[in-house]
């Protein structure tokens, strides 16, 4: 990186308003990195101060449920192997985090009523008021983010996020392999 490329101190009122934003990506891959850089920190930073409800603390959930839980309430009950596909997880992964939640007392599976081989996963009512409260939010951030965007808009910014966390998967070791 040259010294022409130092990055240049923000000089806006509110750290979180982003009035420079299309200029910054627009300048260069490095100034779009410099952004990113400030922004992704803040974006996780965000999502960890959402407090997490004192019914659920106990229940030691792990982010892979969080993604499951966040689909249930996005999209409604599912069965397992809907899941799995909009997990991108075998349907056995999903079939044995249900499990879990259900011993939990989180989820509930119920017989389709259309299919009686299929079950029908969905987040019981006792929790549903604590686990939309808490994670609803993520939902209601992206689409606030993504519903200005077009349909190409939407499809770049995902496979763009999907490049890069396929690439920070290619820069960590591999197990028994030193770091590069």
């Amino acid at each position: 990186m040259s010294t022409e490329e130092t990055p240049t101190a923000r000089t806006d009122a509110d750290p979180g308003v982003d009035s420079d934003i299309d200029s910054d990506v627009d300048s260069g891959v490095d100034d779009a990195i410099r952004t990113l850089l400030v922004l992704m920190p803040r974006m996780v930073g965000a999502a960890k101060r959402i407090p997490v409800p004192a019914e659920l603390q106990s229940l030691e959930l792990a982010p892979r449920h969080l993604s499951l839980l966040s689909h249930l309430l996005f999209d409604g009950p599912l069965t397992v192997n809907e899941l799995a596909a909009r997990l991108e997880v075998a349907p056995t992964t999903v079939s044995l985090m249900v499990g879990e939640l259900s011993r939990k007392e989180i989820l509930e599976r119920h017989e389709d009523p259309t299919d009686r081989r299929r079950r029908i996963v969905s987040i019981t009512d006792g929790m549903r008021p604590a686990i939309e409260g808490w994670l609803a939010r993520g939902a209601t951030a992206w689409r606030k983010a993504l519903a200005p965007l077009s349909p190409s808009e939407r499809r770049l910014f995902v496979r763009t996020l999907r490049a890069y966390e396929t690439a920070m998967l290619e820069s960590l070791p591999r197990t028994g392999q030193a770091a590069p």
